[in-house]
């Protein structure tokens, strides 16, 4: 019994290092991400960059911009505010030799504090133009121009003026294909218009690739899909206690400087906000999202094409209800244990914490979407057997579909949904659709740790 055991417990952690490689040999895809941030104003800016720096290894972070906080620049001293940022990389300083015990990438604090720029000090279309070039509109540029293969992710939490200029000055200096292509390799998820230079680059350059994160114009704000992030669901996931315990108590000096009092009413536990944090989200890969299909949906929301480069706010219907926020609080479980998991890795050894499992289809090992043309009629092979945990803990599965993403409405049967070995068969009203099965595989430790997979079913229209 007990050598049987122990050769689990080996090829488990054979099979777990295979996944490991396979990822780091990744590293270099990993999303460049540059933020814009009027940290300063709604203590949620900081809420939001403070888990951002748990997930660091993830992105390749090339900018941290401090952008005005409002529309005056009276006090410029006090309307940017670089030094919080600072503060948090800091503190992230103190605690990434033991985040990086747990999961490889976490980048240097030097490298870090080194992309901390100042913006505007006040945002809107005045400060746009000739004479208002600034650090954060200078690093967009220079991070677009850098030679590489992989889009720049802005990810904007306040005014969006610095990327204005950016483009201003782009637009001034260069040849219309060269604005082109400077665009083209932008991709841009705005929280809301903060300020009027938001709309003047949505009309501008209307081919730029722009996730608007904002409730529909006559709207109820509260709407907004961003606000799932704290408005619906399980609420008690954003409570002060929750906070206290699984964040600001006893999780090292990041987890200190988590603020536990935000703004904006209603707010159920005036605590938890985050509202920023969604913009970021979207670009994370972890298997379940695809930042190039913003429809497709994820822990960022999920949101419907408007025409050209814009995607707005789009509905999920979750438990019977049926709202813009529910595409993002329907993942906060999920998204509450990863950060609840990675607050531990700060202060913990790697025996004591819990570590996500590695969600594997068939013999894929990465991140990808997996895309499959099938036929009606077909009965589809799902296969998530070789899906394994770093810790050894039992893993559960679940197969589902997620209507909303795909273009066909119905819902298939998923056969034995709970089980690594599943099928689904394809309706014959699915012809020349598209299915959205979604994989997610949890372990059993604490706190449970869920990892995804997303296969994409096109299913092929009958010859004639």
């Amino acid at each position: 019994m007990f050598q049987a055991a122990k050769h689990s417990r080996i090829l488990v952690c054979l099979i777990v290092v295979q996944i490991v490689v396979a990822s780091c040999a990744c590293a270099a895809d990993k999303p460049r991400l540059i933020v814009l941030t009027d940290i300063g104003g709604d203590p949620d800016d900081q809420q939001s960059l403070i888990r951002l720096m748990t997930h660091a290894n993830d992105f390749d972070i090339e900018g941290l911009i401090a952008t005005a906080v409002s529309d005056s620049s009276d006090s410029p001293e006090s309307n940017v505010n670089p030094q919080l940022i600072s503060e948090i990389v800091g503190a992230y300083g103190e605690v990434r030799n033991s985040l990086a015990r747990h999961r490889p990438g976490f980048p240097q604090v030097s490298d870090l504090q080194s992309r901390i720029r100042s913006g505007s000090t006040a945002r809107g279309m005045t400060s746009v133009g000739e004479g208002h070039d600034t650090e954060g509109s200078r690093l967009i540029i220079s991070a677009v121009d850098r030679v590489d293969p992989r889009p720049v992710n802005i990810a904007i939490w306040g005014a969006a003026t610095d990327l204005a200029q950016a483009l201003w000055r782009i637009r001034t200096d260069r040849t219309e294909s060269e604005l082109i292509d400077f665009f083209r390799r932008l991709r841009v998820h705005a929280i809301s218009h903060q300020d009027n230079t938001g709309p003047w680059i949505v009309e501008q350059f209307p081919d730029l690739s722009f996730v608007l994160n904002r409730h529909n114009d006559g709207e109820d704000k509260r709407e907004s899909s961003y606000r799932g992030m704290y408005l619906g669901g399980e609420e008690s996931l954003t409570s002060r206690d929750w906070l206290e315990t699984h964040i600001s108590r006893d999780h090292g000096p990041l987890g200190a400087l988590y603020p536990l009092k935000t703004w904006t009413d209603p707010n159920p536990n005036s605590a938890l906000k985050e509202g920023d944090t969604p913009s970021w989200f979207f670009f994370l890969p972890h298997g379940l999202n695809d930042s190039t299909h913003p429809e497709w949906g994820g822990w960022g929301g999920r949101f419907t094409h408007e025409g050209a480069g814009l995607y707005r706010d789009a509905a999920d219907t979750v438990d019977k209800t049926t709202s813009r926020r529910a595409t993002v609080w329907r993942w906060r479980e999920a998204y509450q244990a990863d950060f609840q998991a990675r607050m531990d890795w700060c202060v913990k050894s790697t025996a004591e914490a819990n570590h996500h499992p590695f969600a594997v289809i068939d013999d894929d090992r990465t991140n990808e979407i997996i895309i499959r043309s099938v036929s009606v009629g077909e009965s589809v092979r799902l296969n998530c057997s070789q899906s394994a945990d770093v810790d050894g803990d039992q893993l559960k599965y679940r197969w589902w579909i997620y209507p909303e993403a795909g273009t066909f409405d119905g819902s298939p049967e998923i056969e034995r949904d709970s089980t690594s070995l599943a099928t689904i068969r394809v309706p014959a009203e699915a012809a020349g659709q598209s299915i959205h099965v979604i994989l997610e595989v949890t372990d059993m430790g604490l706190p449970p740790l869920t990892a995804y997979r997303r296969i994409v079913l096109n299913v092929a229209q009958p010859a004639e």
